[in-house]
């Protein structure tokens, strides 16, 4: 049986469309069935000063892997991109610039707990360069913890930061 999952990419590093590309090319080989692809969005760095602007979409895949499987996809994904993690987040790192970033947002309606995945994602509410991609492929989508709509999280996101469809800035 297969549940449907939604994944947030960006890149802010050298042929940013491509690489997100070429990451939606893995994940249709290494995750599942590719769903829905957002188109490609702009947004400054959020949570570090870069002079990168980031591109970021979202897909929906189908998929067999379980949770940590579909992690530990990602993650060699990422490895195999080029990406490094200085030191990850979850031990105190910061946010950096990255070839690609690959976040599982939701798997089906499965809340989640574990070391290294949470799940929904704890953060997608406070990031409009998540929610928009989001909203243009699954705006009725339900929130199992928040118990609403992506659309209505997009409109209660307090996030300043702009967000703009990729080449209009």
């Amino acid at each position: 049986m297969t549940k449907e999952i939604y994944l947030s990419l960006g890149s802010n590093l050298g042929n940013r469309a491509h690489q997100l590309e070429e990451a939606i090319r893995q994940i249709a080989e290494q995750v599942g069935t590719l769903e829905k692809i957002s188109g490609i969005y702009e947004s400054e760095s959020w949570g570090f000063h870069s002079n990168n602007r980031f591109c970021n979409c979202c897909i929906s895949v189908h998929t067999a892997l379980e949770p940590l499987q579909v992690l530990d996809a990602i993650l060699r994904i990422e490895k195999g991109m080029g990406r490094e993690r200085i030191i990850p987040k979850r031990e105190g790192g910061g946010y950096e610039d990255r070839i690609i970033d690959i976040d599982l947002l939701f798997y089906g309606k499965l809340c989640y707990e574990h070391p290294q995945l949470v799940l929904p994602h704890p953060a997608m509410a406070d990031r409009r360069f998540v929610l928009l991609p989001l909203y243009e492929i699954a705006p009725g989508l339900i929130h199992p913890v928040l118990g609403i709509p992506v659309s209505q999280m997009v409109e209660q996101c307090q996030d300043p930061g702009e967000v703009w469809s990729y080449g209009q800035a």
